[in-house]
């Protein structure tokens, strides 16, 4: 281990090695043709609207496999000599935001679960401003809407119809929805430093804070997160685990197990999924919807925009520059095959997630269809012969003997630094001969890689350290 001046504080005592024994090969539910096309393309997106970063997943929405997961922040992984700790996250699952606008068809669902709404309801949207409290609420590009009926809502993604929704919902059912969509605590995907994101419980909301997380303001969400709720509307409304391991092989590719789909609630009823899928099928399918540029020839899309600013700490206020657009989606709305979400990161160039966002869908989509025509979902590449062999388990069962075991009791993983300070992680890498390399002083905030992360032979971990505690 290092301090700020590159002096060592640690040395790292050699040990015999030993061959290690034979295990088993994970096989992955990442289609490697369909993280390429999707890679590519976010790489193309951010580029060409001067963006920050951005994050793109394909998901199965029956299974919860996830059959692409892309980070781009404009470094080669390749050559990442010098590069921040936090430049190596995948940001799918550890980073938070405000959904903003993709978070509305939730609400709607909830909504009409609770048989509040119809889609044919109309609400005034006050010709564009809606004084709620202390605050005013304002339609996105200042746009002025009369009355407009709930599909409406959605296809113009009126934040001051929202607003009147989850008013009308109440703040203690809007919550338990947004809890039973996966929102405000782990999915549990099978990869380590996922986020919780963040949601208050419903009795800290204000009348505002009621109106704002209507419209996807003043809740943060993972990009994991936000695919996961949307497939269960795809799904007939039923959540799934999202996973990224299928099953284990021996070393001549025989399966020793595959873990099955995991169930983890119903959220609403087959009826109000397929009302949804109606409701944001317009939203791309209409000629004046937000989404139209997400728009398939032939292809029934169901999707939604969000354009979201970006809070502001420093000031204590939301940006008006700065902001994320996104776009999530599914097709074909009657019978969906796969999920799509892609997050851009403060684009320099066309700021709305229906110009910027839904574009790179599109192309992904499209590619999708033409690599895989019919049959887009993925199916394990086993002999049948092998496959009557095969041993089912639930897909939290363990992947190894101690897998599902806390991972700062676990030998063999990266233990959680964050929060301590040099001495005590000196302290507690010493006691797993880790090599650590420090950068910065006061508490532990960065760490590669992340807890939980299964120690190799190196067993090196860097750490940022900073005085803002």
């Amino acid at each position: 281990a290092r301090d700020a001046k590159g002096k060592k504080l640690f040395l790292h005592v050699e040990r015999d090695r030993f061959p290690k024994d034979e295990g088993a090969n994970l096989v992955l539910t990442i289609d490697s043709r369909m993280q390429n096309l999707v890679e590519t393309h976010l790489r193309e997106a951010v580029l060409d609207k001067g963006a920050k970063g951005g994050i793109a997943i394909v998901m199965d929405p029956k299974t919860g496999e996830i059959l692409a997961m892309a980070n781009e922040k404009g470094f080669n992984p390749n050559n990442i000599k010098g590069l921040k700790p936090d430049m190596w996250q995948n940001r799918a699952i550890t980073e938070s935001f405000d959904p903003g606008s993709t978070f509305k068809p939730f609400l709607v669902a909830a909504a009409l679960e609770e048989k509040l709404v119809s889609e044919s309801d109309m609400f005034y949207c006050e010709n564009g401003q809606y004084a709620v409290a202390n605050r005013v609420i304002r339609e996105a590009n200042r746009k002025r809407h009369g009355y407009l009926a709930v599909r409406d809502i959605l296809k113009y993604s009126s934040n001051i119809g929202s607003a009147k929704i989850a008013e009308k919902l109440g703040s203690e059912k809007f919550y338990t929805y947004i809890k039973n969509f996966g929102f405000g605590s782990r999915t549990g995907i099978d990869l380590s430093g996922e986020a919780a994101g963040l949601l208050r419980p419903a009795k800290s909301w204000t009348r505002v804070d009621t109106a704002n997380i209507g419209f996807g303001q003043g809740i943060s969400v993972t990009a994991i997160q936000l695919i996961t709720a949307m497939s269960a509307l795809a799904n007939d409304g039923v959540l799934m685990r999202p996973r990224i391991v299928r099953g284990l092989t021996d070393k001549n590719n025989n399966p020793i197990k595959m873990y099955a789909p995991e169930t983890v609630r119903r959220v609403v009823s087959p009826e109000t999924a397929k009302r949804m899928s109606v409701m944001l099928t317009q939203v791309v399918g209409a000629e004046d919807g937000t989404g139209k540029r997400a728009h398939i020839a032939n292809v029934a899309v169901a999707g939604k925009t969000g354009t979201a600013q970006k809070f502001d700490f420093a000031r204590g206020v939301y940006s008006s520059e700065r902001v994320r657009t996104s776009f999530i989606g599914f097709f074909p709305s009657d019978n969906p095959q796969v999920v799509i979400v892609v997050i851009l990161d403060e684009p320099q160039r066309d700021k709305w997630g229906g110009v910027a966002a839904a574009p790179v869908f599109k192309n992904i989509s499209e590619q999708i269809l033409n690599c895989y025509k019919t049959n887009i979902r993925k199916t394990p590449e086993f002999e049948p012969q092998e496959a009557q062999n095969l041993q089912l388990v639930t897909a939290d069962s363990s992947l190894v003997d101690n897998v599902t075991e806390d991972p700062l009791d676990d030998e063999s993983r990266m233990p959680d630094f964050k929060g301590l300070t040099i001495r005590e992680a000196l302290k507690l890498a010493k006691t797993r001969s880790i090599d650590l390399h420090v950068s910065g002083s006061g508490w532990a905030v960065q760490q590669v890689p992340s807890a939980g992360s299964i120690l190799g032979n190196e067993r090196i971990c860097k750490i940022e350290f900073t005085m803002n505690n």
